[in-house]
């Protein structure tokens, strides 16, 4: 909506007729300040769409952060050392004799 120096003229000239030039000032300083708030209305709901519309990139990159940290803790070797330490200490058998211990191993047999 575009106004031309025309049109403009036409409603400052109808604006001092209704209103008269003694509250013409009061009439801009009101316009002014209402079109400040409606500035400030549009410009934090600008900031609400973007953050609604930016949330769901930021719980994705939140979630692969959190994957990257739990990766960085992650140690297979480290947790196969310690199922088989596990293991170990739990059995109650006991370990098996070296062959040259053993009184009963005769060795390999031949067919």
């Amino acid at each position: 909506m575009e106004l031309s120096i025309g049109e403009m003229a036409l409603i400052a000239v109808a604006i001092v007729v209704l209103f008269g030039p003694d509250k013409l000032p009061q009439i801009a300083r009101d316009l002014g300040t209402g079109v400040r708030k409606m500035r400030g209305a549009v410009e934090d709901i600008k900031t609400e769409i973007m953050k609604e519309t930016d949330n769901p990139v930021s719980e994705i990159k939140r979630e692969i952060e959190k994957v990257k940290d739990a990766a960085k803790d992650f140690n297979p070797m480290k947790d196969a050392q310690n199922d088989i330490l596990a293991d170990s200490k739990t059995s109650n058998e006991s370990p098996n004799p070296k062959t040259s211990e053993d009184e009963n191993y005769e060795g390999p047999v031949s067919r």
